[in-house]
């Protein structure tokens, strides 16, 4: 039984400065949003927002950027393919889980119940 991993790696150098530019982005996103900590918060957080969509905008560029856009994408047609149930459906399917919760709490309480006296009252001759 031998099963293959694939690992994904980098492979061209512009994909490498891409992931390096906008990890250095990142970074200077919350190093920037702490250096201007005696500025009002609203410039900090817009700073801190607009260093932050450079780095998506420069990850996006990137291979890895682009197939995880391919993959949102492909995930989205397979969302539009499921059948979701009408509410009725999901109301009766609801009723059977309740129902069945219920007759499984019942047994194991039985069970517990049952046990409880097989071993204290019979084999041990406790009286509780």
């Amino acid at each position: 039984m031998s099963s293959t991993t694939q690992v994904e790696t980098v492979t061209t150098s512009a994909d490498k400065a891409k992931l390096a530019a906008a990890g250095a982005l990142v970074i200077a996103g919350v190093a920037a949003f702490y250096l201007l900590g005696k500025q009002d918060l609203w410039l900090r957080i817009v700073t801190l927002l607009v260093l932050l969509a450079g780095a998506v905008g420069v990850f996006f560029t990137s291979a890895q950027g682009k197939e995880l856009i391919a993959f949102g994408q492909d995930s989205w047609k397979e969302l539009q393919k499921v059948v979701w149930p009408s509410k009725q459906e999901a109301r009766q399917m609801t009723l059977y889980v309740f129902a069945f919760v219920v007759v499984m709490a019942l047994f194991l309480w039985l069970v517990d119940k049952s046990l409880e006296w097989l071993l204290y009252s019979v084999i041990l001759g406790w009286k509780a």
